[in-house]
């Protein structure tokens, strides 16, 4: 859990050390920074400067800040089409590094959407990893001593790779440092992303080997940290292999994330937050002052007030972002029935009528009548045509009423980085791809989820195919893990990276994902400022982009293209197809 006096105390260090934050214009495809300049002979002697070298990896852990989170994907119809699902994203020219060592930052997203962040071929922490690795052993320590540095490099190194093999699918893999004559690796071809990712898994079970559980700085990640990443990579890459042909056997990943779930699972160090106010703990838990000690948090971004703070309560409430109608379908009624099934639904002819008979998280996740926006200001109707909201369906999870928070970059909320609920969700899905999902894994699991906000357990025997389901040819208890999935995780960024492994991309053309709220004529004259502007269908519903009635997915949209720059320098690479 980080101490962030002391990390951002040490980051300052290590950028003034190492300067690995700067681009190199003629060399991007490996942005070759002095590293030369440090001498690792004098540099790499003590404990002090391993923990002072990868301390730099810190800045890239992938903060779930919530702020415009899964804006790419069917959960969101932000006010500003996504150039991506648009079908307008422009091939770069360079490999964008800014954001290599300023990190995931307070404005960025697990799926890498903010800032280029996670979707740039930018190689500059892979090539601090592989510095670190080549230099490490000069240090006069013990080699468990060492091993533990090893691994956090490692971590670090298998989280830049896979991001890379999402982004762009197959890649170089290069686990040496390279120097200017280095010619070989510098103009070598990609490798297939399958062996990219076998050699990914060998780096997470490293850390995970040499990591202790109890880190000895505080503040450093442990071995459950790299547990949690490991579980959340496999079952990525394991669902991957399974919904895309010719991808490889699941197994070994699927198992891989049953494993690293279960053994956070049997430590007995995290549960699920909860003081037993089903209609407010969810919501609260993303508004935390301090989540250091909250047993959810496996690793928690912590702020402190004059010492490190954020603007992102602010930003989420001026973000011009809307979940969608597709999005708030998938919420179950209380009686654990879809809205298709359910005698509790009450219909969407008004907000107050959709929301009633929920699951808890719905209003909890999205601003309906009551709430107070600002220190009360309290929605009366759905905010909708400004820039609060596109949808109607307003983001609240980590939204605050709070003036204080509310001023500018003054906001002392906590973020998560690893979150206890995600691992258990990865648990239920490995081991239902696996055929292994029984009703005792569903109660350790989801069904602890659902305890937190009153909602009934999910009972395999009970599972009834949801005539609407986005999934109609998948089993029904992988299908309801999905909802789950959905649900629990909203705004958090893994929405898309979701899609691209179950190969569901063509969701994005269900026109459900660009509506927002039911706006009949009789509710419009109930609002207090104009709203002549907003759009609606045949049937009233919000059209966020009055130009078009549904996006179109086109199957180059799983990977990015390659910039055009790395494809001059390197002969040898290939654009995506589509690209």
């Amino acid at each position: 859990m980080i101490n962030k006096m002391k990390l951002k105390h040490n980051i300052f260090i290590a950028g003034a050390l190492l300067m690995l934050a700067s681009s190199c214009k003629k060399d991007s495809f490996l942005n070759r920074s002095p590293l030369s300049d440090i001498s690792p002979q004098t540099f790499f002697t003590n404990e002090t400067d391993l923990q002072l070298y990868c301390n730099q990896y810190y800045k890239a852990l992938p903060v779930q800040t919530l702020l415009r989170g899964d804006d790419q994907s069917d959960d969101k119809a932000a006010q500003t089409l996504n150039t991506l699902l648009a079908g307008t994203y422009t091939i770069p020219s360079n490999a964008d590094t800014t954001n290599d060592l300023i990190g995931t930052g307070s404005y960025i997203t697990q799926g890498g959407l903010m800032n280029g962040t996670g979707t740039n071929w930018s190689f500059a922490i892979i090539r601090s990893c592989n510095f670190f690795l080549s230099n490490y052993q000069k240090a006069n320590v013990t080699d468990s001593v060492k091993n533990i540095y090893v691994g956090e490099t490692l971590f670090f190194r298998a989280n830049e790779y896979w991001k890379k093999v999402k982004a762009f699918g197959d890649v170089p893999y290069i686990d040496q440092y390279i120097t200017d004559t280095s010619k070989t690796f510098l103009f070598g071809s990609r490798m297939p992303h399958q062996q990219v990712m076998d050699s990914v898994l060998n780096d997470l079970n490293y850390a995970v080997a040499h990591i202790p559980t109890v880190a000895a700085q505080s503040g450093r990640i442990t071995k459950y940290v790299a547990l949690a990443l490991k579980a959340r990579i496999c079952l990525w890459e394991g669902t991957y292999r399974k919904y895309w042909s010719n991808a490889g056997d699941p197994t070994t990943y699927l198992q891989g994330a049953v494993d690293a779930a279960e053994q956070l699972m049997n430590s007995g160090q995290f549960g699920i937050y909860s003081t037993g106010n089903p209609k407010t703990d969810y919501y609260n838990l993303f508004i935390q002052d301090e989540l250091l000690g909250n047993k959810e948090a496996i690793l928690p971004m912590r702020y402190l007030n004059t010492i490190l703070m954020n603007g992102i309560d602010r930003s989420i409430g001026e973000s011009a972002d809307g979940y969608s109608k597709n999005f708030v379908k998938n919420y179950l009624c209380t009686d654990g029935l879809p809205i298709s099934q359910s005698p509790l639904y009450k219909g969407d002819d008004s907000i107050t009528n959709e929301i009633q008979n929920r699951d808890p998280r719905l209003a909890q996740t999205i601003a309906t009548p009551g709430f107070d926006f600002l220190a009360g200001d309290i929605i009366t109707v759905p905010r909708i045509g400004t820039i609060v909201t596109s949808t109607g369906y307003q983001p609240i999870k980590g939204r605050s009423n709070s003036l204080a928070a509310w001023n500018a970059s003054a906001s002392t909320y906590d973020f998560f980085i690893f979150r206890y609920a995600e691992t258990l969700l990865i648990e239920a899905e490995a081991k239902a791809e696996l055929g292994q999902c029984t009703q005792d894994v569903l109660d350790r699991t989801i069904n602890l989820l659902r305890d937190r906000v009153g909602m009934p357990h999910m009972i395999i025997a009970n599972l009834v195919k949801d005539a609407n389901s986005i999934f109609p040819t998948l089993p029904v208890l992988i299908d309801e893990i999905r909802r789950e999935r959905r649900v629990e995780l909203a705004s958090e960024g893994f929405r898309f990276d979701d899609l691209h492994r179950w190969h569901a991309g063509t969701l994005i053309n269900n026109p459900e994902t660009i509506l927002g709220i039911r706006l009949l004529p009789q509710y419009r004259a109930r609002y207090t400022y104009d709203i002549s502007g907003v759009a609606v269908d045949a049937n009233n519903y919000v059209r966020v982009y009055p130009s078009i009635t549904a996006r179109q997915w086109d199957d180059r949209m799983y990977l990015y293209p390659i910039p055009t720059q790395e494809l001059t320098l390197n002969p040898n690479l290939k654009q995506n197809p589509g690209w």
